[in-house]
């Protein structure tokens, strides 16, 4: 469906959902013999008052939602393809601060370009693709405002790397046809509240200089699973990432939104056993002693905290050929994203799939599974999430630092020497400034 049919479709619904419910409720009076004439009298003379806030709620979420669709067409997105160099000795630090460099709100200068022109923060697209067992890194990033960005950044930090713009999106390679592909899509998340980390490159011991051969690769295992693909099944990997930033009236929210600092610090209060009544009040005396891990997780929501952020989907997709599917390939993917959890503070893993726990009862024809399956698809396609849980939102975006991304998504070192894993054959240098001429 075309963006000006659905909003052509919204401007419809918000005056055809009041007359349904004005509707109903006449229905439902009428069958108690209840005198609606004062009712109505009543409705209709106070409506110059409840008539104009009833439609704008209607109608408000729908016209953001049109304006920031039509800024984000504008923008235009690009798939880069992220060739790896022969040699990286850098730490996942370099890619922390590519996340830390592309991060940006598009805050509007006024109320003109957020309401009317619908500016507001963009998702870029990083993912790990294996197709047919050879892996491949990939950005899918807004032209206008991140493509750059991101290639300067990409190049700075390393030597040696390529980038190639792709004119044909691998993802196009894959059309729904039930008949010739088989998919299962997982939405996979933190699992606890969003403000404790998950483990990163820090806790790994990767922010220290040490030789290259010592360094612990925590993306190794999803590397080789990503190595060991078979020439008919696809695995992609998407980590959907849209700036953190406040949200106030003047960029489209109704109601301010603070950041997670304030979140942050509450749970480091709840840590610390700290009482606000008490603050001042033999607090030293009553204060409960920490443990060691109760420290290491404070300094880590506090390290967390003090970065950028990004409002994290990540979506994992398992595709293969009709009569092909392998179970044994699901458990794998999910266990990868195993080195990210810390006992007792946070964990990562599936919160949502495109099938159910009793398919017989929940979906006896597999229409449901089918359409997810579908909408997964476009979705991916698209750079765009949904969550899948309609009823409690479980599987919802959650807030990640950039050194909680750098440390699931970065360019792996040269201790990395999965088989399919593609690098650069040779590293193009520059002549020399003083080659001389004519």
């Amino acid at each position: 469906m075309s963006s000006k049919t659905r909003n052509f479709i919204g401007a419809l619904l918000a005056p055809l959902f009041l007359f349904l419910v004005f509707g109903m409720m006449y229905i439902a009076m009428s069958a108690f013999d209840v005198n609606l004439e004062p009712i109505m009298v009543f409705v209709v003379a106070l409506s110059p008052i409840w008539l104009p806030f009833a439609l704008f709620q209607l109608t408000f979420q729908q016209w953001m939602w049109s304006v920031q669709i039509k800024f984000a067409y504008e923008n235009g997105r690009t798939t880069i393809r992220i060739k790896l160099p022969q040699e990286v000795l850098k730490t996942p630090e370099a890619m922390e601060s590519v996340f830390a460099q592309i991060h940006n709100t598009n805050n509007p200068d006024n109320y003109m370009q957020s309401y009317l022109g619908g500016k507001h923060p963009l998702v870029s697209s990083f993912e790990l693709v294996s197709i047919g067992g050879e892996v491949r890194f990939y950005a899918n990033v807004p032209t206008k405002k991140v493509k750059n960005s991101l290639e300067v950044q990409l190049y700075a930090q390393y030597p040696g790397i390529e980038l190639v713009e792709e004119k044909i999106d691998y993802t196009a390679e894959v059309k729904w046809n039930p008949e010739k592909w088989d998919i299962l899509s997982f939405h996979i998340n933190k699992k606890q509240d969003e403000v404790l980390p998950l483990k990163t490159y820090v806790d790994f011991g990767m922010d220290k200089q040490v030789k290259e051969e010592l360094k612990f690769e925590p993306m190794s295992p999803m590397l080789e699973y990503l190595g060991s693909a078979k020439p008919h099944e696809r695995v992609w990997i998407q980590f959907l990432l849209t700036p953190h930033a406040k949200r106030t009236f003047k960029t489209g929210s109704l109601r301010t939104i603070e950041t997670w600092e304030g979140r942050a610090a509450a749970k480091v209060d709840e840590l610390m056993g700290r009482d606000k009544k008490r603050m001042g009040v033999e607090e030293n005396d009553n204060r409960p002693t920490l443990t060691m891990s109760e420290r290491d997780t404070i300094a880590a929501i506090e390290r967390n905290v003090s970065k950028y952020a990004y409002s994290v989907a990540v979506r994992a997709m398992y595709i293969t050929e009709v009569g092909k599917f392998d179970a044994d390939m699901i458990s794998p993917l999910l266990r990868s994203f195993g080195q990210y959890d810390v006992m007792g503070r946070n964990n990562i893993g599936p919160m949502w799939r495109t099938d159910f726990d009793y398919n017989f009862f929940q979906d006896f024809t597999g229409s449901r599974k089918r359409n997810a399956k579908k909408n997964e698809l476009e979705y991916y396609k698209a750079r765009y999430y949904l969550p899948g849980d309609k009823k409690t939102f479980y599987d919802k975006e959650k807030l990640m630092s950039v050194e909680e991304l750098a440390t699931m998504y970065h360019i792996p070192g040269s201790s990395v020497i999965t088989p399919n894993l593609g690098r650069v054959e040779t590293t193009r240098k520059e002549a020399p400034a003083n080659l001389p001429t004519g």
